[in-house]
């Protein structure tokens, strides 16, 4: 059965407004056939990657946390989503650490994993938050599921969030449409194996 590893990098994890809607999108993606697993990273103490290099030679970070715990999971899943808080008009730093060394060091590929950002706030700064997170995915061969607004939901707490008809909907879909990229991407690679894969290219930008 397909799998889906949800990350909460807020610093609140049960009751607070990104568990909430991270809750939305695993219980439709369950009741779509496909596992979930919610991990709360927000409140452990994570540091950032120091470009040491050391992954390349362990095949894991050499800070050995949440990052290294969490990598196996991520090996294993068909899909990522990453919610967020929003903290200055940006994601949480904590998460941001934690994410930064989870895609650097790890040295299997992500390649045509499904990857979906959601993003809490009071009020604004989810967007710019929304596109910080998604360039996550984009550098990693990652298809990105999308919903029918941007994947954001709005509120001081919990039950702000369950009155954010709009942006629970949007949970439900992002859920819904995730499982459809899953199952689809799935069969392809059955029939037809995954598109051709170039040698990476490295081009510095100086003379």
């Amino acid at each position: 059965m397909s799998n889906v590893l949800l990350i909460n990098g807020s610093p609140h994890g049960a009751g607070g407004c990104t568990q909430t809607a991270l809750e939305e999108v695993a219980r439709t993606l369950n009741s779509e056939h496909i596992d979930t697993q919610i991990v709360h990273i927000g409140h452990r103490d994570i540091r950032g990657c120091i470009a040491c290099y050391k992954c390349a030679e362990r095949g894991r970070c050499v800070f050995d946390d949440e990052v290294n715990r969490v990598a196996p999971l991520f090996e294993q899943a068909d899909g990522l989503v990453v919610g967020s808080p929003v903290y200055y008009g940006a994601a949480a730093g904590t998460l941001v650490s934690f994410l930064d060394r989870l895609f650097f060091s790890t040295p299997f590929s992500k390649r045509m994993k499904v990857g979906a950002a959601v993003v809490s706030a009071r009020r604004a700064g989810t967007t710019a938050t929304f596109d910080q997170l998604n360039k996550y995915f984009t550098i990693s061969e990652m298809p990105i599921a999308s919903s029918r607004y941007w994947n954001m939901v709005h509120g001081h707490n919990a039950e702000d969030v369950l009155k954010d008809e709009e942006g629970i909907q949007c949970m439900r879909i992002l859920g819904r449409n995730m499982a459809f990229l899953i199952r689809a991407i799935d069969a392809e690679r059955q029939r037809n194996g995954l598109p051709m894969q170039e040698e990476t290219v490295y081009t510095n930008f100086i003379r």
